[in-house]
């Protein structure tokens, strides 16, 4: 697994980013080898989580090549250049659906915290 995705995803982890998924589309595009995708529950929080990501990278002298959508906080991306990072608000996620458009034969990486997820989309189920 690439180290930096890795690091991204553990950053978002921390500060409660919900369904993180990352999926390798090397295979499928030339822009990027890794789309990571997360969202949060308003845009106070999906800013937050852009900046923490920002902030950590920047830390260990990694910049975002360019990144768009700050200031509404409804769709943040940061292009690392290999990785893509979006950061959606809970809506436009459920509207574009970039996951699935980007799902293809079992291309998501697997995390260490996936077990904790709840997969976007899905419900937890309550054992009564």
């Amino acid at each position: 697994m690439n180290e930096q995705l890795a690091k991204i995803a553990g950053i978002l982890y921390e500060k409660k980013a919900q369904g993180i998924v990352a999926l390798d589309v090397s295979d499928l595009t030339v822009i990027t080898d890794y789309m990571l995708m997360a969202n949060g529950r308003n845009a106070i929080q999906v800013k937050t989580l852009a900046d923490e990501v920002e902030d950590r990278l920047s830390e260990l002298g990694v910049r975002p090549l360019r990144k768009e959508g700050h200031q509404d906080g409804r769709w943040i991306v940061l292009d690392y250049g290999a990785i893509l990072v979006h950061l959606f608000h809970t809506e436009e996620r459920a509207f574009y659906r970039l996951d699935k458009l980007w799902e293809h034969d079992n291309n998501r990486v697997i995390f260490p915290f996936d077990e904790d997820e709840i997969p976007f989309g899905a419900e937890r189920q309550i054992d009564s």
